[in-house]
This record gives structure tokens, C-alpha cells and sequence, in this order.
């Protein structure tokens, strides 16, 4: 398996990243902290919550160098505002001077209002349907308009270009090299073939990133953060992530987001045959995007057990049930 450092001679690199820039570069757009500054849990970005001299904190995220276009984030935001206009519960990026996207020493930045919350009881009654009814709102804003700058979700850089690239780095033990190579070319022919029961469908814009910890919830309710991984895509994708367990309780738990989330958005039922297929596509992004990132002394950190010959043993064993899931009936008989 390939060994990777980290450079610190890049401009922009997190690694230059130090709390006086980081108070600088807040500084430079006239927000003046008081030195009070917590690194919050975030790993492709970096965000701090950071007290001001005057008013309550806020959040800065600082975006990682090379991923997105500035376009691509002025896109993100632009949605994130559709959706405040339309009175949706979101964080919006703060305006200043004019614009949302910030630029100090080679980095990029925004500055968020503190919004808090707790995670959402997903399994109380109720929660999902207005989880359903909020997601519904937003896909009826999402739908309104095209990204221009961001990708969509799909099979070439969700499933193929991922296991090009984890296949080309060596990151794969060469004792399951073999087995992994197999089991993901397996993975996706399945996922070509749920594509196909699909059929065409509807693209939109979408959260992209919708787990249970990118919903807060407060006394008001619940409201979506993050639109960091935002990108085209079918409805489906910010919906299948709020479900989990077995067979019958994901059933269940769908038909309750789908009675709030049809109050304001059709589904399309044939989205169904995609939700294994999604979830395929995504458990081979991860693994390369872990690798992608290795490099980052963030994440050995934070994520030790990863690139272990136990991780991709468990990786295989993950794909072969995908494989089999994928092949089943939709969770709905269509």
C-alpha cells in the first residue's frame, strides 16, 4: 500500500492554516474576533466557531484548495439562498462586501450566522414526516433551476473513476486485491442494471449529503446545514439516508418521509430501484475519498482504522451484500 506525506509548501494548505490566519483572514472582511476560536468537527473543510469583539460567534469555513471551482461554491450558495427566500429552514452564508465567497492568502472562505440544534430523533413519531415535508420543499426549489457548475451524481464519478483511482494508487492490499477487484467490478454491473429497471428520471439539485447529522433540530423544528457536497441529482439520494435497519423498518420509515414529503414534491416511484444502487455508489466514494485525502494529517487522526487489511476485508464483505441487495425487489412493489 502506497505511503503518502503531507506537503506544507503548497499556499493555501491547511497546514498553514494557523488560528492567527485564521483571525486575519476574519479580520480582512471587517469581523473582528475576540480570540475565542474551536475547531468544529469537519474534515474535507476547516471550520471554527470564533467569538467576536462584538455580537454573538460565528462559523468560518474554509474550503479545501482544489475541490471546488469558486463558481461551483457561489452555485451552493446561490441555492442556499433560493431556499431562505422561500422561507426554508437553512444557514445561509453571511453577504459581505457584496459577496458570500472570501479570498485571504490563497484561501477561500465563508462566514456562517452560529445556528444550533441537536441531532433529530428519527425514530420518534413524526420526525421523519416533517423531515420528509422540509426535504419536499427543498427539492421543489432545486428542481426550479440547473447547476451549471457543480457534477451530478452518477455511476462515471461515483463508481467508476473512484475504483480507477483506488485501484491505480495501490491502496488495496495485494493479498485481497483480487477479491476487492472482483467484487467491485460485480458492484457496479449491479448498479448499471438498477440504473436500467429506472429508467430515466428527473435531475435536480439536491442536499446531497442528507444524514441524520446534517439535520439539526431545535425547538422551532428541524433545519438542513452544510450544502458543501451539494451536486445534481435524482431525488432519491437525499431521501435513502434518512433510513435504516431492516428490510420492513426502512419500509416503513420511507412511507413515513413520503407522507410529508408529497405534500409539496411528487416522487417518482421508480426512484426505488436506485436506493441499493446509491448506497453502492457511495461506499465506493468513501473509500477513495479517505484515500484521496490520506495525505492530510487530519484524517490518520481521525480515522485509524482505515486503509488496514481489516478495512477492506469488512469493504468486500460490504460489497458482496450490496451485489445481492441490489438484485432484490424495491422496497415498494412498483
Amino acid at each position: 500500500m502506497r505511503a503518502m506525506t503531507a506537503s506544507h509548501s503548497i499556499p493555501g494548505s491547511f497546514a498553514e492554516l494557523e488560528p492567527g490566519v485564521v483571525l486575519d483572514a476574519l479580520d480582512s472582511v471587517g469581523l473582528y474576533g475576540d480570540g475565542r476560536l474551536l475547531a468544529l468537527n469537519s474534515y474535507e473543510n476547516r471550520v471554527y466557531q470564533i467569538g467576536m469583539e462584538q455580537g454573538p460567534p460565528v462559523v468560518v469555513k474554509f474550503y479545501r484548495g482544489q475541490r471546488w471551482s469558486d463558481a461551483a461554491i457561489l452555485e451552493e450558495h446561490q441555492f442556499v439562498n433560493e431556499l431562505v427566500e422561500n422561507e426554508i429552514p437553512v444557514v445561509p452564508p453571511l453577504l459581505i462586501g457584496g459577496q458570500t465567497l472570501q479570498h485571504y492568502q490563497g484561501f477561500r472562505f465563508a462566514v456562517f450566522p452560529r445556528q444550533g440544534g441537536r441531532a433529530p430523533e428519527l425514530d420518534r413519531p413524526g420526525t421523519l414526516e416533517w423531515v420528509g415535508r422540509l426535504m419536499g420543499r427543498i427539492h421543489a426549489v432545486g428542481h426550479a433551476r440547473s447547476y451549471q457548475a457543480r457534477p451530478a451524481i452518477d455511476v462515471q464519478s461515483f463508481g467508476i473513476e473512484p475504483r480507477a483511482w483506488l485501484l491505480a494508487h495501490d491502496f488495496i492490499p495485494p493479498e485481497l486485491l483480487a477479491s476487492w477487484q472482483s467484487v467491485s467490478a460485480q458492484a457496479l454491473e449491479g448498479v448499471a442494471r438498477c440504473f436500467e429497471r429506472a429508467g430515466p428520471y428527473t435531475s435536480l439539485r439536491l442536499h446531497g449529503d442528507c444524514h441524520g447529522g446534517n439535520v439539526l433540530w431545535t425547538d422551532d423544528g428541524p433545519h438542513f446545514v452544510d450544502f458543501d457536497d451539494s451536486r445534481s441529482g435524482p431525488a432519491i439520494q437525499d431521501l435513502w439516508m434518512l433510513l435504516s435497519g431492516e428490510r420492513a423498518d426502512m419500509t416503513r420509515q420511507l412511507g413515513d418521509v413520503l407522507a410529508g414529503y408529497e405534500d409539496f414534491f411528487e416522487f417518482d416511484p421508480r426512484q426505488l430501484h436506485l436506493l441499493e444502487a446509491l448506497r453502492t455508489l457511495r461506499l465506493l466514494h468513501y473509500s477513495a475519498w479517505l484515500a484521496m485525502r490520506w495525505h492530510d494529517p487530519a484524517f490518520p487522526l481521525a480515522f485509524p482504522w482505515f486503509n488496514t487489511v481489516r478495512y477492506w476485508q469488512d469493504r468486500i464483505l460490504e460489497l458482496r451484500e450490496q451485489v445481492a441487495l441490489m438484485d432484490e425487489a424495491p422496497l415498494w412493489q412498483l
